[in-house]
């Protein structure tokens, strides 16, 4: 958490409330979070406008007017916009503050985000050394490569589909919701799935992940996207928390087990090894 859907939301909210912003200041309350120095970000954001917010993954892009300011979320973090004077709290680590007077927050309880910044130019080396995957579109997310990509590997899917190399954006909650979809056992080996079975996963994938876009991400925890409100994808998981609960497909109940250190939901009637 958050996942693609949570920072897709979060991307479409920044864009709406601080492009064409011009940054006055910034203040860092928690050094370590910014990974490519704090005296830099300190002093080339100033003077610098907001030109757009983008998504590669799970990394939200700021386009400045001379930088790119890649960040990334982690497991809770979130930003919160202030028209005014902004509410801080001990969690507020990193404050923007615009020449409008308005004023956009980064907090994070685990203090585990991390933000980056690069010239534009070093942006393309930046996600290549991510090896991230192509994005879960139509366009983007060909069958052929994921196929071939999932035949040579012994790696057990759910944990291969985390690892963002086969497919940007899925995470824990997401993954279980596509696995128990697509019918497959999140412990089977990638390179056991026949062709339709990789077929239909790669359709779930997509279908899932727009899907959890159109509802405003999942309200788990923490999450809350940049107007502070909540996303309702929650409310149409069928696997992921429910455990214990019936299966809407087949009525077996559902069991949680552990793996790859990760809590892991579905269905063994529905998702069954072979």
């Amino acid at each position: 958490m958050p996942e693609l859907p949570e920072v897709e939301t979060v991307r479409r909210g920044l864009e709406r409330l601080v492009k064409g912003k011009e940054i006055e200041k910034v203040d860092v309350r928690y050094t370590k979070m910014i990974g490519t120095g704090v005296d830099t970000f300190v002093l080339d954001l100033p003077r610098q406008s907001i030109d757009a917010v983008e998504r590669r993954g799970k990394y939200l892009i700021f386009y400045l007017t001379n930088w790119v300011l890649i960040s990334h979320l982690r497991m809770e973090g979130k930003y919160l916009f202030y028209p005014e004077e902004a509410q801080l709290t001990k969690h507020s680590h990193v404050i923007f503050h615009f020449t409008d007077g308005s004023n956009l927050v980064y907090q994070d309880v685990r203090k585990f985000g991390t933000m980056e910044l690069l010239k534009k130019e070093q942006l393309d080396s930046y996600f290549l050394s991510k090896k991230l995957g192509p994005e879960p579109t139509e366009l983007d997310f060909h069958l052929l490569p994921f196929a071939t990509a999932l035949r040579k590997s012994k790696k057990l899917i759910k944990p291969y589909l985390l690892d963002q190399t086969l497919v940007a954006g899925l995470g824990n909650i997401y993954v279980d919701e596509v696995l128990w979809r697509a019918q497959i056992h999140p412990e089977r080996a990638a390179q056991s799935l026949n062709r339709a079975e990789m077929k239909h996963l790669r359709e779930q994938i997509i279908a899932v992940l727009q899907l959890g876009i159109e509802k405003g991400g999942s309200t788990i925890r923490t999450y809350r996207n940049a107007l502070g409100e909540d996303g309702t994808m929650q409310d149409f998981l069928q696997v992921y928390g429910k455990t214990g609960q019936s299966c809407t497909r087949c009525g077996h109940e559902i069991e949680k087990i552990k793996l790859a250190g990760r809590g892991t939901h579905l269905c063994p009637h529905c998702q069954k090894m072979r």
